[in-house]
């Protein structure tokens, strides 16, 4: 199994002046439930290279023992110092993509029309996909082959309006992921905030926030596992 992780490369928060960038845990847990599998990872961004940190995401607080395993893990920090770039990515080379979040995703994969593509390309090609977090942002121009948004009609979920709340960032956003999925006709699905909740509709899978990150992965790596079991039972006869 081919799987590519698409990690933001925007790194200011709004006009704050603070910096953003991708989550740490929703790198790193999906990154080992694929690694520990057994599964090849490709790490791509808009600009390639290393993408930014949000700095608070490796505040102790915010530290797992998958964290400290990826800091602490030569080849995975080698492979995320050099993201290959997202316009050289052929969907046609991966079985399945998998959105890890942080705030900075709202500003650059929302609006990239390469991602879009990319995330349609995948969905018209019939294979699932796994977004969490902020990312769940990165679907609102996502559409269908017949040009129906991706997420109408569909139950997603992602950062809810609590979460933002709680972390302070409601006015700084330039739009609020649970209010655009509402507004683009989601069913927006959601528990008690920092909760673990990861929603299956058809191809998409997503995960409401960093702890979701993990569980994410593992049910897109199920779905992935499901479509191709019947392809290698028919090869095997």
């Amino acid at each position: 199994m081919n799987v590519l992780m698409v990690i933001t490369s925007h790194d200011q928060l709004g006009n704050t002046g603070r910096k953003t960038g991708f989550w740490l845990e929703e790198l790193a847990a999906p990154y080992y439930t694929f690694k520990d599998a057994g599964v090849e990872v490709t790490l791509a961004s808009p600009k390639g290279g290393r993408p930014p940190l949000d700095p608070k995401s490796n505040e102790p607080d915010f530290l797992t023992d998958l964290t400290l395993r990826f800091e602490k893990d030569a080849a995975a920090e080698a492979q995320l110092d050099k993201t290959v770039r997202l316009d050289s990515i052929r969907q046609e080379d991966f079985d399945t993509v998998f959105y890890p979040g942080g705030h900075g995703p709202m500003w650059d994969l929302a609006e990239d029309k390469i991602s879009i593509k990319l995330i349609e390309s995948f969905i018209a090609a019939g294979k699932p996909i796994g977004i969490v977090c902020h990312s769940t942002g990165a679907l609102r121009h996502v559409r269908t082959q017949d040009g129906k948004l991706l997420v109408q009609g569909k139950e997603v979920t992602g950062f809810t309006n609590g979460e933002e709340e709680e972390v302070g960032l409601t006015k700084v956003e330039p739009f609020l992921v649970e209010d655009e999925m509402l507004k683009l006709g989601a069913v927006f699905s959601k528990t008690a905030n920092w909760t673990s909740h990861v929603v299956s509709d058809g191809l998409l899978i997503t995960g409401q926030n960093p702890h979701s990150s993990g569980p994410a992965a593992k049910t897109l790596m199920a779905a992935v596992m499901q479509q191709t079991k019947p392809a290698v039972i028919a090869r095997a006869s």
